[in-house]
């Protein structure tokens, strides 16, 4: 069914009961900022890269945000006060200069230990590796700013606060293109600062780490004035790159410096404050791939140990001349605090987040227990329940279930899967099981889950480490894009700066297009320099970098180039025109191009000119396959860089983009946006992909997220903004699992019930009344929850605005008596049937009713009349068993009512003879009740000493039956009736006490006429 445009913007409160949904992984991505805390051993914080700011208070085991709802994004930066732990300063912007690198957003500071948050200036700063805070007065701050690293900008070097961040001074200025990557503070003497400012400029085609400006300072009067070292005696010589600097806080005198440079790179060590400098150390492993590491840090009790950090971590106890080598959990390691008191303890932050020891490195904590993760794209395959497709930066590409049966989404229920960490994925449309990964260097891989095999089917497999794009045959950039054709299963299409085409699994592959790029010599050369070279293919320029083919037409071919070119072919590559839009700025990156479900003509494409140093956003349209395109970016804010932009597959023209800074819906076409944030954190957005209704969010710091039920956002236009509105729920399959609650450490399940949406106006919880009833096609009732009922079971939350209410399409069960223990046993009602549906929603009196479809689970193996079957037969123990609770419920009434006849006439002569017959009946009435349930227990354990009883017996049939969607067994039936046939024995015979030795009590009681008024029920 398609959905026309509505020519109404719903008004954002129709559906503020949607929230997106953390699946996870819980598998950390890239911190570079982490920090303890003196004297508080077990708490420690961590910046994320995209992730904003982490707590943990029990040493690594568990991590929890405390940004959120304040800032997002990417930090560079974590400081907290030594003289007011409560006090925390937090920089925007990493200095691990990634091709995928974020800005950030400034300096934050809170005064309540992450509770709340206050902007505190430097909003442009861009990227602020290193802020420290004076030991002794937190309102004194020092911030060293690395910059805008895509452009000349005034706003870099040391800054300074005397007043908490309320003001800065910039007291240390390199030039317009080096920025400050390490600063610190002598512990021993607040006086003494030291700071190295490093060139460093990252474009879309290149990397450069080193050249003017690139200088180790010191200022001996609080950061006011500074003084160049790296002229000094001993010092190398020539070009410098980036450098770490630390001091020991044993001796101030002792300084250790690495240092980037081309012929005299390596560890110096100062024995005199830097005055003089001699380098102890030379090794390659402590100082490679300079720009993303170069990090080093003084022990806090031994002047002669310091760590260097790169790939590894590494130690020297003899000041440097020789290292022992190490790893934390993950590898590629950027930031480390070693504790004042303790230098056992420390933590460590690395392309896995941060991880935390107490025995100096030989044991830390996990990083399997961070939603950090960092992607690029993601797809989904056609299995049930879908399964989601992304490669993770710094690690494995992963496939994840968007649900599961269990009650959380958790390590055990993801796996890698083909390619590496900057994949596109793709997966075979006749075999789930078949997936291609891409990765950098132009590799492909087939991977068969069911067989277990692997295959490489590069496009052409010539290995390019190291050599610049200029030598390459093809150019396939870092990420890549791999499809399969919407109409041909067989027909998988990759790209360079050429389309390629396979129909054999790649076992060949042809080239059906010509260079789709600008193929700019100039933008085409080795990256790195002028020290150091590094191409991984990150820089490889003029490529193909998304691609799409028109769901409606085979052969309709989109594609859009890093350069800034559009192409189309609507004869399947056997001609392209260019049809780049006119007046979009040159050298655009066009991140995504979406062909339209609608309309063939009409397709969208979202660009960036970020690494040009323009944040803008950048979204165009065209209805003429390319002839002319509109600019669609109104309402998007003029920093927040478009990624990507995906069509709604059932509304015409609702559209879903997703930014640097979080998520934005059109409901008219690309005409107006607003925010679509909900509950989503601030991370950078870098993919969309819709499935069944699901929006699901693939984020470059908080892991993936999903919007389980987009019918909403489908019918919130006909909701009138302030009404009292049910909305119709999405098709529920029937399966376990799921629930709303996430942990700290699982992802979110989707909730295996009816998901029901409704608004309410003006509600008033102490005087309105709103019940949802579920009831059969005919009219009969299942089940009813108001905000009035009184049982727990059935009461119903709401509150004024949007709710949600998810039902778990089971009926009322046989009632648990208080203080019953029962031993496997279920006595929850059975499933609802798949079938048709309806929900009736009362608000005051005044209704509203929608229907719905329950659906069998794809991978029953039951018919639906097995499932008629489980459904009666549970109903039926239920039946029983609640008939025999309630017959106890009366045994102990009539019980309590006798026990207190005794004690009431004990010394009355003329009840001696009932008062006999009041113990006998007692003891008659127990039997029963001990025959229908084992009175003797009273802990969970207890049923191994003393053995359950009837009703117990019967709720485990409930329990059996219930496990799946089958109809019970033939002896699940035969047992059933012979359990049943029991009770029935029991519950006739208190019948008939109660027909006659009770009947019979009452009339001998009448008869004596006491005051005593014996009720029988």
């Amino acid at each position: 069914m398609v959905l026309q445009t509505s020519a109404q913007t719903p008004d954002e409160s129709s559906y503020e009961a949607l929230e997106y949904r953390l699946i996870g992984p819980f598998r950390g991505g890239r911190s570079a900022a982490v920090t303890g805390v003196p004297g508080q051993p077990d708490l420690f914080y961590m910046g994320s890269t995209g992730g904003g700011v982490w707590r943990t208070t029990n040493g690594g085991k568990e991590w929890e945000n405390i940004s959120d709802g304040f800032f997002g994004g990417s930090i560079g930066a974590v400081e907290v006060s030594k003289s007011d732990p409560n006090v925390i300063y937090v920089g925007g912007g990493e200095k691990t200069l990634r091709g995928n690198v974020s800005s950030g957003y400034g300096i934050w500071k809170t005064v309540d230990a992450g509770q709340t948050w206050s902007q505190v200036g430097l909003k442009n700063s861009r990227h602020v590796p290193r802020i420290r805070v004076h030991p002794t007065n937190p309102d004194i701050v020092y911030a060293g700013v690395l910059g805008n690293i895509y452009k000349p900008t005034q706003e870099r070097g040391v800054y300074k606060s005397v007043d908490g961040g309320k003001t800065w001074r910039q007291t240390l200025f390199s030039n317009s293109n080096a920025g400050v990557v390490d600063l610190i503070i002598d512990p021993n003497n607040y006086r003494v600062l030291y700071a190295t400012t490093w060139n460093a400029r990252r474009t879309p085609y290149s990397l450069s780490s080193g050249g003017d400006g690139s200088v180790l300072w010191k200022s001996t009067d609080e950061g006011e004035t500074w003084t160049e070292l790296s002229t000094n005696d001993g010092f190398a010589k020539g070009i410098l790159g980036i450098m770490g600097i630390t001091v020991s806080p044993v001796n101030s005198n002792r300084l250790y410096a690495m240092v980037e440079n081309e012929k005299e790179g390596g560890l110096y060590t100062s024995k005199d404050g830097g005055m003089n400098w001699s380098k102890v150390n030379s090794e390659r492993k402590l100082r490679q791939r300079a720009w993303y590491y170069t990090r080093l840090y003084a022990d806090t009790k031994d002047e002669n140990t310091v760590y260097v950090l790169n790939v590894r971590y590494h130690k020297s106890t003899d000041g440097g001349k020789s290292f022992s080598t190490y790893n934390a959990p993950h590898g590629d390691h950027h930031d480390l605090w070693i504790a004042p008191e303790d230098p056992n303890r420390m933590i460590i932050g690395d392309d896995g987040g941060a991880q935390v020891t107490y025995d100096g490195g030989r044991s830390w904590s996990t990083y399997l227990n961070q939603p950090t993760s960092q992607f690029y794209r993601v797809t989904t395959d056609n299995a049930f329940p879908y399964r989601i497709y992304v490669a993770q930066q710094d690690n494995s590409t992963i496939r994840i279930p968007h649900r599961t049966e269990g009650g959380s989404i958790s390590e055990d229920d993801w796996e890698s899967t083909a390619g590496g960490e900057s994949a596109h994925i793709a997966v075979d449309p006749k075999n789930n099981e078949i997936v291609y990964g891409g990765s950098y260097d132009g590799f492909l891989t087939r991977v068969n889950h069911e067989k277990n095999t692997v295959r490489s089917i590069s496009v052409w497999p010539d290995n390019p480490m190291g050599h610049g794009v200029e030598d390459m045959k093809y150019r396939f950039q870092w990420n890549f894009p791999i499809i399969f054709s919407k109409h041909n299963p067989n027909r998988m299409y990759t790209f360079s700066q050429n389309v390629h085409v396979t129909e054999n699994e790649g076992q060949s592959w042809k080239v059906i297009s010509p260079d789709l790029t600008r193929n700019d010599p100039e933008k085409m050369k080795s990256s790195g320099g002028p020290i150091t070279q590094d191409n991984t293919s990150v820089e490889y320029y003029c490529t193909i970098f998304a691609a799409a083919e028109s769901p409606l037409k085979e052969g309709l071919l989109w594609v859009g180039s890093d350069d800034g070119l559009v192409h189309v072919s609507r004869n399947g590559g056997q001609t392209w025109d260019n049809v780049t839009p006119k007046g979009m700025p040159e050298w655009m990156m066009i991140n995504s191009v979406e062909p339209s479900a609608f309309d063939e003509g009409t397709a969208y494409v979202a660009g960036t000119r970020y690494k040009s140093g323009d944040f803008a956003p950048y979204l165009y349209k065209t209805s003429d396959y390319g002839k002319t395109w509109k600019k669609i970016t109104n309402g998007i804010p003029s920093e927040h860089f478009t990624r990507v932009l995906r069509e709604d597959p059932k509304q015409k023209g609702l559209l879903y983009a997703g930014t640097e800074t979080g998520m934005y819906i059109s409901f008219d076409d690309g005409q107006h946006w607003k925010s679509f944030q909900l509950n989503l954190p601030i991370v950078p957005i870098t993919d969309l992909t819709i499935k069944d209704n699901n929006l699901i969010v693939a984020t470059q710091g908080r892991s993936l997220w999903i919007i389980d039920d987009l019918g909403m956002l489908h019918q919130s236009a006909f909701a009138k903004a302030g009404a009292n509105h049910l909305f119709k729920p999405k098709d529920t399959y029937r399966m376990g699992g799921g629930g709303r609650a996430g942990s700290l450490t699982t992802g979110t399940n989707h909730p295996s019930g009816v998901m029901t949406y409704f608004n309410l106006k003006d509600f008033d919880t102490k005087k309105d009344t709103v019940s949802l009833t579920y009831m059969t096609v005919a009219g009969d009732t299942i089940q009813s929850f108001s905000t009035g009922a009184k049982e727990k079971k059935d009461q119903l939350k709401a509150e004024k605005g949007g709710n949600l209410f998810s039902w778990n399409t089971r009926t009322d069960g046989a009632e648990r008596l208080k203080g019953m223990i029962l031993w496997w046993a279920s006595l929850d009602g059975p499933k609802a049937v798949p079938g048709n549906y309806k929900v009736v929603m009362n608000v005051n009196g005044e209704e509203q009713t929608q229907s719905f479809v329950i659906k069998p689970n794809p991978n029953a193996e039951a018919t639906v009349a097995d499932m008629q079957r489980q459904y009666d037969f549970i109903a039926d123990v239920n039946k029983t068993v609640d008939r025999a609770h309630q017959s106890i419920k009366k045994i102990r009434k009539i019980n309590a009512q006798l026990k207190a006849f005794e004690a009431q006439y004990k010394d009355d002569t003329r009840t001696a003879d009932l008062r006999e017959k009041a113990k006998k009946m007692q003891e008659e009435f127990g039997n029963i009740e001990k025959e229908l349930y084992q009175t003797k227990n009273r802990s969970g354990q207890d049923p191994l000493n003393f053995p359950i009883k009837l009703t117990n017996k019967l709720g485990h049939l409930n329990s059996l039956v219930g496990m799946g969607d089958f109809g019970p067994t033939d002896q699940d039936i035969a047992v059933k009736n012979e359990l049943s046939a029991q009770i029935k024995t029991q519950l006739t015979a208190f019948d008939n006490m109660l027909d006659a030795e009770v009947a019979q009590f009452n009339s001998d009681f009448n008869n004596l006429k006491l005051n005593y008024l014996f009720v029988e029920d």
